[in-house]
């Protein structure tokens, strides 16, 4: 069994926080995601910074498009490894 890893990238911490909350309701997961906060480079503002979502998949059963699909609902994408 892989454990596969879903991370949605999304542009602020309340996003990730709303998009967090549902995608367990959405896809089922029993994991809780994790959030992390990602500063991009070179920026010391926070407001420069988004905030990921990572998803753990050991079944291998999430659809990368549905979670794309999802993350788009707050401005967000599903990031391809």
């Amino acid at each position: 069994m892989n454990d596969v890893r879903h991370v949605l990238v999304l542009p602020d911490r309340d996003a990730a926080e709303e998009a967090a909350e549902a995608v367990g309701d959405r896809f089922g997961l029993l994991e809780e995601p994790q959030l992390v906060r990602d500063a991009l480079a070179g920026e010391d503002d926070a407001e420069d910074a988004q905030w990921l979502v990572v998803l753990t998949d050991p079944e291998a059963r999430l659809d990368p498009k549905e979670l794309d699909e999802f993350a788009a609902e707050w401005d967000g994408w599903h990031e391809e490894p």
